[in-house]
């Protein structure tokens, strides 16, 4: 993969500035009923937490300090108490790393930003967190110290895809059982939406999507001649552009982002589109927040 990634200074800016924000702006963890390990979250199950839930009668063997004294000394039966049970949530995470998505500065910091920011929230939240890098039919797991001293830089290196064109093969992945499930991908690719996007709802999992864009993608300015770079394949094509064939590419890109929004509605996955040219804040609050991808404090 070539790319001209974020300096490990510029990822420690993105990093402090994801911190900041995840004491405001958090993953929706707490909008969902969880089943998992024990933790803080209400859960499916019933547990020792201090949230009443219900009683049943006395089985041999159960915990006698869940017994319902009071009902006792009233009817002389044993009952016990149900508590709500609290787990822990389960996150996987999975940043595309192709060419795109760090082809441009402003665009490579907010994917940054994202990505911290989601790693910071989950575990902020006491969530069981596997972080993995995808890029066409490669990917890498990241354990969270790579994370933190950035060096997920170099990890990206070591993910050359069979051919740089091709989408996230994120069936690829081992996804675990009832997760919040969050790819962050510019969707910058040609194919199907649905054969990324179903691997996200599988196994009772939740699929947020966060998309990092420019407003120079959706709307550029060209006019006469130009080189044009394929970020992924590093090819360069002159190209003279028309009033016409400026056109062509909005009404395409708008179609494309179309079927992506149409597609997640259909996998009951949530889709944001985050621009890059705003502050972190501001830019999460124009689809991520209102749409439910995360959700503020």
């Amino acid at each position: 993969m070539s790319a001209t990634l974020p300096t490990k200074d510029e990822c420690h800016i993105c990093h402090h500035r994801a911190i900041a924000a995840s004491s405001r702006i958090r993953l929706p963890l707490r909008s969902r009923v969880w089943k998992g390990q024990a933790g803080e979250f209400a859960g499916a199950g019933t547990g020792s937490s201090l949230d009443f839930q219900d009683h049943r009668l006395y089985v041999p063997g159960d915990d006698p300090r869940h017994i319902n004294w009071q009902a006792y000394a009233r009817t002389g039966s044993y009952s016990m108490k149900l508590y709500r049970e609290e787990v822990r949530p389960v996150v996987d995470l999975i940043l595309d790393v192709s060419a795109s998505m760090f082809f441009d500065p402003q665009k490579a910091e907010r994917v940054c930003d994202l990505f911290y920011l989601c790693v910071e929230s989950a575990r902020r939240s006491g969530a069981s967190l596997h972080v993995h890098l995808i890029c066409g039919d490669v990917t890498r797991m990241v354990p969270y110290e790579a994370i933190i001293t950035h060096q997920w830089r170099d990890i990206i290196a070591q993910c050359a895809p069979s051919d740089p064109s091709m989408p996230p093969q994120v069936h690829r992945i081992s996804l675990r059982a009832n997760a919040i499930r969050l790819l962050i991908s510019d969707l910058l690719f040609a194919g199907e939406p649905e054969p990324i996007l179903r691997p996200l709802q599988q196994r009772q999992g939740s699929g947020i999507l966060l998309a990092p864009f420019l407003p120079t993608e959706m709307d550029p300015d060209w006019s006469g001649n130009y080189e044009m770079i394929d970020a992924e394949k590093q090819s360069h094509h002159p190209h003279r552009i028309e009033p016409t064939t400026l056109k062509r590419y909005k009404e395409a890109y708008v179609h494309h982002f179309a079927l992506w929004k149409q597609a997640s509605q259909r996998q009951q996955v949530i889709m944001a589109r985050v621009p890059s040219v705003v502050d972190l804040q501001n830019a999460l609050h124009s689809e991520a927040i209102v749409l439910g991808a995360l959700e503020t404090y």
